[in-house]
């Protein structure tokens, strides 16, 4: 067991230095263009993929906050579980995300799709919807892309032929975005005085928030 544990991890070490970081570098940069429009972020994933999109949709709306600055406008289609059953049970299981998304998107938002086949229907479904509205449609997707690749305007495909190598790092992707977002706004505040504590503010926020 432990020999396969090991194996694991020695490929997945091995794929992360093969990611395509070009295309998670404009994705990156989708994300602050849609920050500084103050458009939605939507997200979505089915299986697996719907913990990573709503992981990436808590991550992206709170840790990515700067004193002064707009927060990211974030909306996760895979956590209203009401919603989702009643439009499995009255519609398809096909239409639980692109029949949200129809009320919702705007031209000019971002949807971010998370699929590791790159084929689930449900999936596919909501792109296809955001295309029509106008938004612009980012995916996370495994090797080949499946049929999502053709529908998205940028497409992160991670170099592995394992699902659960490709869900891992789609988690690590939506880490390492956070994180580089979150320095960029940063870095624009500073300039501006936004976001910086005095040194007696910086003492007592500790204690503030035992209370």
């Amino acid at each position: 067991m432990r020999d396969n544990m090991q194996r694991y991890w020695a490929e997945l070490a091995g794929i992360m230095s093969d990611m395509p970081f070009d295309a998670l570098e404009q994705v990156a940069d989708l994300l602050m263009e849609s920050h500084r429009r103050q458009s939605t972020v939507f997200v979505l994933g089915n299986g697996g993929s719907a913990a990573t999109a709503s992981h990436l949709a808590c991550d992206l709306s709170k840790g990515t906050r700067v004193e002064g600055l707009a927060p990211f406008r974030v909306v996760p289609l895979t956590d209203n579980v009401p919603l989702l059953t009643a439009w499995a049970n009255d519609a398809s299981y096909a239409e639980v995300f692109a029949a949200q998304l129809t009320a919702l998107v705007r031209h000019g938002d971002l949807v971010v799709v998370i699929s590791a086949s790159g084929n689930s229907p449900n999936v596919l479904a909501a792109a296809r919807v955001a295309r029509r509205s106008g938004a612009t449609v980012v995916a996370l997707t495994g090797s080949s892309g499946g049929r999502l690749r053709h529908l998205s305007d940028v497409a992160v495909r991670v170099p592995a032929g394992s699902i659960e190598q490709v869900e891992d790092l789609h988690l690590v992707m939506a880490h390492s975005l956070c994180v580089a977002l979150r320095e960029r706004l940063r870095a624009e505040a500073e300039p501006k005085g936004i976001g910086l504590q005095s040194a007696d503010d910086a003492l007592a926020a500790p204690a503030l928030r035992a209370l």
